[in-house]
């Protein structure tokens, strides 16, 4: 089954109603009352019938049920049938693998689709609570290789069910490697890497709709996105000192810009859990909708975006003067240089300094040309590597070229 850009279509609603028929243990009274409560509400709208006799309890209950939907719309009403149904299904076997669009590629924990110009990664173990396994990794660092490739304008990361992401599943701990501890930490350290890369080098916009929760490292990448929406009723968790881990995800640079220093090191040291208003306020989220209207609110804005020029949309960066992606590409090449050679700003600047081009220097320390201009510019007019001093009252670097050093 391919999940929806927001809201699911009506095939895939009629799809999920198929699918109930095939559930193999009975689901119990309250998930048939809430199944029944939505189907009623995504196909007739909020409850319009009078409320039944005392004496009908069956009736009763579930008029109660779908009384309780309130103005849910049709739209969010069919979304969440078929996150529950698929609950349901995953909690009896393995998650359905979703056959993206146009493309042979398919996924055991993910729901990946392109709908108007938007592909939608689905997040898709809601009976885990969406929990990152290995598997997941190294799925959603393919997928979003996928969608930077396709004809979409705009890639959307959500999760199935009542959360957008629990965090890392604790069995990625528990499978230790003939190589032991210290093995296991070299792989799981090397997969991050690999799949906070992906993020930073997607082309596209990123837009996170925050649908619950969101646990760890699902928090960490926000400040990667261009967007983030929540719904009302999410949550944003980093609980890395009490479990004695370090954050990740560039979020020890990115929180610091987006929320300053001390609101940071509160939700990163001091594991403060943030309420979807609140994270709004200190600028991690962009913005928060009612729970009843947030996936149709969000799908109208997304489809408008997707209607934007797509080579005004595909570089937002050069644009304007937010915390971008390419400034992390830079910090990355240079990071990745200096793993193998000491001090690679002064190489950079010897190099020029003995004649060799920019195109020579970028091949020969496999860094970007870009790169080495910005800090050969840095070097001949302000007489210094390091970033962000100047030794004159004026620098013709501009502002952005100052970030990039960062």
């Amino acid at each position: 089954m391919t999940g929806s850009m927001m809201g699911a279509t009506v095939e895939q609603f009629n799809h999920a109603k198929s699918q109930m028929g095939t559930l193999k243990e009975d689901p119990g009274n309250e998930a048939k009352l809430k199944i029944y409560a939505l189907f009623k509400q995504a196909t007739q709208g909020p409850c319009n019938t009078p409320k039944p006799g005392m004496l009908d309890f069956v009736g009763k209950a579930k008029w109660d049920a779908w009384k309780s939907l309130g103005s849910v719309s049709q739209e969010d009403a069919r979304q969440q049938y078929v996150d529950l149904i698929d609950s349901l299904l995953a909690a009896e076997g393995p998650a359905v693998a979703a056959q993206p669009t146009g493309s042979a590629a398919t996924f055991d924990t993910l729901l990946v689709s392109t709908e108007d110009n938007i592909t939608t990664i689905r997040l898709n173990r809601p009976q885990k609570k969406n929990a990152i396994t290995v598997e997941m990794y190294n799925e959603v660092i393919k997928a979003l290789e996928q969608a930077g490739k396709d004809d979409s304008v705009i890639t959307v990361i959500t999760g199935s069910g009542d959360f957008y992401c629990s965090g890392n599943d604790l069995t990625n701990f528990t499978k230790i490697p003939e190589g032991g501890i210290e093995q296991m930490a070299k792989d799981a350290g090397e997969l991050l890497r690999e799949f906070v890369k992906a993020f930073i080098d997607f082309p596209k916009p990123l837009v996170a709709v925050v649908n619950g929760p969101a646990v760890g490292v699902s928090v960490t990448l926000l400040g990667l996105f261009e967007i983030v929406y929540a719904t009302e009723r999410a949550t944003f968790h980093t609980p890395f000192s009490q479990l004695g881990q370090s954050p990740e995800g560039c979020s020890s640079y990115t929180f610091p810009k987006i929320m300053g220093n001390a609101k940071a090191s509160e939700m990163l040291l001091f594991n403060k859990k943030l309420s979807a208003v609140q994270a709004c306020a200190q600028g991690l989220v962009t913005e928060v909708f009612p729970d009843s209207s947030f996936q149709t609110e969000v799908a109208t804005r997304l489809k408008a975006y997707a209607k934007l020029p797509r080579n005004i949309v595909f570089f937002p960066t050069y644009t304007c003067g937010c915390i971008s992606r390419p400034t992390f590409k830079f910090s990355a090449s240079l990071l990745e240089i200096q793993r193998n050679q000491p001090r690679p700003q002064k190489k950079i600047v010897d190099l020029h300094k003995s004649g060799s081009s920019l195109g020579a220097i970028s091949k020969h320390l496999k860094v970007p040309r870009s790169s080495v201009q910005t800090i050969v510019r840095k070097y001949k007019h302000c007489g210094t590597t390091q970033p962000l001093y100047c030794s004159g009252r004026r620098c013709v670097l501009s502002p952005r070229d100052e970030r990039n050093l960062v």
